[in-house]
C-alpha cells in the first residue's frame, strides 16, 4: 500500500493536519495523481543536489503533462483546467530554484510519515502535544491581529500628520498676509480680528501637535509591548519547533507568518519615523512657547530607533540548519572537508534591501576549525520561491587546523562527538540613515572526521535538542542533563518515521523502554542519563543501546525498507515475548524481529509442534547486511527450506503472525516467482545455467551432537542427494546455509 493510500485512510483529525501543509507550493492534486511516482523518487537527496533537483523537476512536469493527456481524453474539463494552472505555477515558481520544490516535497512526505506514525500511537507524545498547544495557536492569531491593528493605527496617524501640515500651511499663509496688512494699518479692526483668528489657529495647531505626538507614542508603545511579549514568544516557539523538527519531529512552519509580522512592524516603525521627521520639518517652520515637538520628538525618535535595532536583530534567523547533502536526515553533523549547506533569512522583507546585505559565515572562535569555500554572499529575494529575503550557502567546508592535531578533541570518538561548535553569521544593514549590525548562529553542530563517528554524533544532536531550548550552550556535554524517557521514546519513534517511513507503536516502544531500564516499570516520569543512552554498553554486550538502534535503522533503510513500511516486521520484541505470542498459534506461524545480540541483524522465529504435542520454537541465525546484499529478505522468506534428519526439505514458514498467509504478506516483494529459472540457452553466458541462492537450514535433534563449527560447512553428499531428489539442480546450485537454534 502506498504512503498516500495509508494517509487517505486516516481519521478526520489527522487528515486535517495533512491538509495544512498542502498549498500552492505543492498542490494536493499533484500529490494524489502522482502518488506512486512521487514516493519512488529521492527528494531528500535532491534537496541538496541542484543537478538532481533539476532532473526531478523536469520529470515532474513530464508526469503532469502525461496526466493532462489522460484527462483530456476523458474530457474532464475541471481537472484539465486545474492541471494546466498547476503546471504553469510549478514551472514559473521553481524553474530558477528546483531544489526548493525538492525540499517542499521531501518535507511533505516526511510530515505524512510522522502523522501516520502518530496515528498508530495510542496517545499523542508529550513533545508533540506541547508543540500543538491551543494557547500557542491563540497567541499566533492575537499577534497577527495586533500587528494589523498597529499598521492601521500608523496609517491613520499619517492622515493626522497630513492634516497638521495642511493646517500649518494655512496658518503660515494667513500670518504672512496679516503681516503685509499690518504694515499699512496696525490698528484696523480687520487686523485685530485676524489676530484673534490666528491665535485660535495656533491653539488648534498646538492641540493637533500634542494629539499627533500622543498617537505616535501609543503606536510606539503598542509595538514595544508586542515585541517584548507575544512576538518574542512566537519567535522562540518557532526556534524550538525548528529544533524538534531537526531531530525528526513535526514539520515546523510559521516562518512566513512571522516574516509578515516582522515586515509590517518594520514598515510601521519606518512610517512613524517619517512622521517624526515631518514634525521636525514643521518645527523648523513654526515654533512657539510650550511647543511639544522639541520636547517629545527626540525621545520618541530614540525609542523608534531602539525598536528598529531590536526588530532587525531578532529578524536575522537560520532558516535551514547546517546539513551535509550526503546525509540530509542528519542535520548539524558536519564532516571535515565535506560541503554543507545552510540557509538564512531576514524576516523583514523590504525591496530596498534586495542584494544590499552581504552575509559572512564563520566558525566559532576556538581557531580549531576554519570554513573553506564561498563564505560571503548577498541576501536576495530571487532565489526563494516565496520571495523571502534570504541567502543560502551551498559550498562551505569545515577544515581542521593542523596546529590542533593531537588536541583533546582527537582523543577518541566520544570526545569528538560530544564537542559542540557553532557556525556564526554577521552582516550590516544600512537603511534610511540607520546602520545596524546583525549576528546570528546555527544550532550547535558536531564535527566528525570519519563517517564511522556519524551515529554517535547524531546521538549528541538528538540529546542536545531534546534536552534544552538554549541555542548556544556549547558546554552542554560537560554535564549533560538526564532526559525524560517518555520524551526520548517519542523522539526514537520519530527517527523511524522520518528515516525509514514508519514510526514505532506503543508495544515496540515498551520493548525499547525495557531494554533501556532493564525491567518493566512505568516510564512516564523515568529519567534516563546520557551515559546509559549512548556511552554504557548494554548488559552482556559489546555495544551501546544507541549503536544497536542505529544499526537497525541502517539495516531497514538499505535492505528491508518495503517490508518495514508495510508493517510486517514486528522488529522490537524480546525472545520471551516472542514465545508468548507464538505458543498458541498454528504450526508454521512466524514473526520477524531484530536481533538483540547482533548489530544490524534480523531473524525470524516460527512455532512447530512435536509428535507428542509439545510446542517448539525455531529461530534462524540473524541475517545481516552482508547476507541481505546477496539475497532479498522477501525471497529468503519465500524460498527458505529446512532439512530435519532425512526428511524432505520443506519451507516451515506458513503464516506471518498473527495469521496472515506468507505469500499474501510478502508476495508483492518477491523478486521472481519460485523455481522460475532460465533454460541453459537463456543464461546469457556461453550456455551456463544461472545459479540461484536458496537459504537452507538443518535442524539438529537434541539427541545429536551439540552444535559445532562443522555445522556451518557445506552439506554432506547424502543430504545434498535428498535435495537433488526434490529440487531442480538449477534451484540448488548454490545454497546459503544458516545455522538454526532449536529449543
Amino acid at each position: 500500500m502506498s504512503q498516500w493510500s495509508q494517509v487517505q485512510q486516516l481519521e478526520i483529525k489527522f487528515l486535517e493536519q495533512v491538509d495544512q501543509f498542502y498549498d500552492d507550493n505543492f498542490p494536493m492534486e499533484i500529490r494524489h495523481l502522482l502518488a506512486q511516482w512521487i514516493e519512488s523518487q529521492d527528494w531528500e537527496a535532491a534537496s541538496n543536489n541542484e543537478a538532481m533537483a533539476t532532473i526531478l523537476l523536469q520529470n515532474l512536469l513530464i508526469q503532469v503533462d502525461e496526466q493532462l493527456d489522460r484527462v483530456s481524453q476523458e474530457k474532464n474539463l475541471l481537472l484539465i483546467h486545474n492541471l494546466k494552472r498547476i503546471r504553469k505555477l510549478l514551472q514559473g515558481k521553481y524553474h530558477g530554484n528546483p531544489m526548493h520544490i525538492a525540499v517542499i516535497i521531501s518535507n511533505c512526505l516526511r510530515e505524512e510519515r510522522r502523522i501516520l506514525a502518530a496515528a498508530s500511537m495510542p496517545v499523542q507524545g508529550p513533545l508533540e502535544k506541547s508543540l500543538q498547544n491551543s494557547v500557542v495557536s491563540e497567541r499566533q492569531r492575537n499577534v497577527e491581529h495586533k500587528v494589523s491593528a498597529i499598521k492601521n493605527s500608523a496609517q491613520m496617524t499619517d492622515q493626522d500628520v497630513k492634516y497638521l501640515e495642511d493646517l500649518q500651511e494655512e496658518f503660515d499663509f494667513r500670518y504672512k498676509t496679516m503681516q503685509s496688512l499690518e504694515q499699512s494699518d496696525k490698528n484696523s479692526a480687520l487686523i485685530k480680528q485676524e489676530m484673534l483668528a490666528l491665535q485660535a489657529m495656533l491653539n488648534t495647531l498646538d492641540y493637533k501637535r500634542k494629539e499627533v505626538l500622543s498617537k505616535i507614542g501609543r503606536v510606539i508603545h503598542e509595538i514595544d509591548m508586542l515585541m517584548s511579549n507575544m512576538l518574542t514568544e512566537e519567535l522562540l516557539d518557532w526556534k524550538r519547533r525548528q529544533q524538534i523538527a531537526c531531530i525528526g519531529g513535526p514539520l515546523h512552519g510559521g516562518l512566513d507568518q512571522l516574516q509578515n509580522c516582522f515586515t509590517l512592524l518594520a514598515e510601521s516603525l519606518f512610517q512613524v519615523r517619517r512622521q517624526l521627521e515631518k514634525l521636525d520639518e514643521l518645527l523648523t517652520r513654526l515654533t512657539y512657547d510650550g511647543d511639544p515637538i522639541p520636547v517629545q520628538r527626540p525621545q520618541l525618535l530614540e525609542k523608534v530607533n531602539f525598536l528598529l535595532y531590536n526588530l532587525f536583530r531578532n529578524s536575522f534567523v537560520v532558516e535551514r540548519q547546517p546539513c551535509m547533502p550526503t546525509h540530509p536526515q542528519r542535520p548539524m553533523v558536519l564532516k571535515t572537508l565535506i560541503q554543507f549547506t545552510v540557509k538564512l533569512r531576514l524576516l523583514i522583507k523590504l525591496p530596498e534591501l534586495n542584494y544590499q546585505i552581504r552575509v559572512k559565515a564563520t566558525i566559532d572562535n576556538n581557531r580549531r576549525f576554519v570554513l573553506c569555500g564561498t563564505h560571503v554572499k548577498a541576501m536576495n529575494m530571487d532565489e526563494s520561491a516565496n520571495g523571502s529575503l534570504s541567502v543560502e550557502f551551498r559550498h562551505l567546508q569545515p577544515k581542521e587546523m593542523k596546529s590542533s592535531a593531537g588536541s583533546k578533541g582527537n582523543e577518541g570518538p566520544h570526545m569528538v562527538t560530544e564537542e559542540l561548535h557553532s557556525i556564526s553569521f554577521e552582516t550590516q544593514v544600512c537603511l534610511y540613515g540607520l546602520t545596524i549590525n546583525l549576528e546570528t548562529s546555527s544550532l550547535p553542530v558536531v564535527m566528525i572526521s570519519n563517517v564511522s563517528q556519524l551515529p554517535n554524533a547524531w546521538a549528541s544532536i538528538i540529546w542536545y535538542n531534546l534536552s534544552t531550548n538554549d541555542p548556544q550552550n556549547l558546554s552542554f556535554f560537560n554535564n549533560p542533563p538526564a532526559a525524560t524517557l517518555s520524551q526520548l521514546l517519542e523522539v526514537l519513534s520519530w527517527q523511524f518515521s522520518s528515516y525509514v517511513g514508519r514510526g514505532l507503536n506503543s508495544e515496540q516502544l515498551n520493548m525499547l523502554a525495557e531494554k533501556l531500564m532493564g525491567q518493566q516499570v512505568s516510564y512516564n516520569d523515568y529519567q534516563l542519563s546520557w551515559a546509559k543512552f549512548c556511552k554504557e554498553h548494554l548488559p552482556g554486550k559489546s555495544f551501546t543501546f544507541w549503536v544497536w538502534l542505529e544499526a537497525i535503522l541502517d539495516l531497514i533503510k538499505k535492505h528491508i525498507l518495503p517490508l518495514w513500511i508495510d508493517g510486517y516486521i514486528m522488529g522490537f520484541v524480546s525472545k520471551e515475548k516472542e514465545r508468548i505470542l507464538l505458543k498458541d498459534k498454528t504450526p508454521g506461524t512466524f514473526l520477524l524481529r531484530f536481533s538483540e545480540s547482533n548489530l544490524g541483524g534480523i531473524t525470524f522465529t516460527w512455532v512447530d509442534q512435536l509428535e507428542n504435542g509439545d510446542v517448539t520454537f525455531h529461530s534462524v541465525e540473524p541475517y545481516n547486511k552482508g547476507r541481505l546484499s546477496a539475497l532479498p529478505f522477501a525471497d529468503i522468506l519465500r524460498d527458505y527450506k529446512v532439512i530435519m534428519a532425512d526428511n524432505v526439505p520443506e519451507n516451515p514458514l506458513k503464516y506471518l503472525y498473527p495469521d496472515i498467509p506468507k505469500d499474501k504478506a510478502f508476495g508483492k516483494h518477491y523478486s521472481c516467482q519460485p523455481n522460475e529459472v532460465s533454460k541453459p540457452s537463456d543464461g546469457g553466458g556461453k550456455g551456463y545455467v544461472p545459479s540461484v541462492f536458496i537459504p537452507v537450514s538443518k535442524i539438529l535433534n537434541d539427541s545429536t551432537d551439540p552444535h559445532s563449527p562443522s555445522d556451518l560447512l557445506p552439506m554432506s553428499p547424502s543430504v545434498y542427494a535428498v535435495l537433488r531428489e526434490h529440487l531442480s539442480p538449477t534451484v540448488i546450485e548454490t545454497a546459503v546455509c544458516c545455522k538454526l537454534f532449536h529449543s
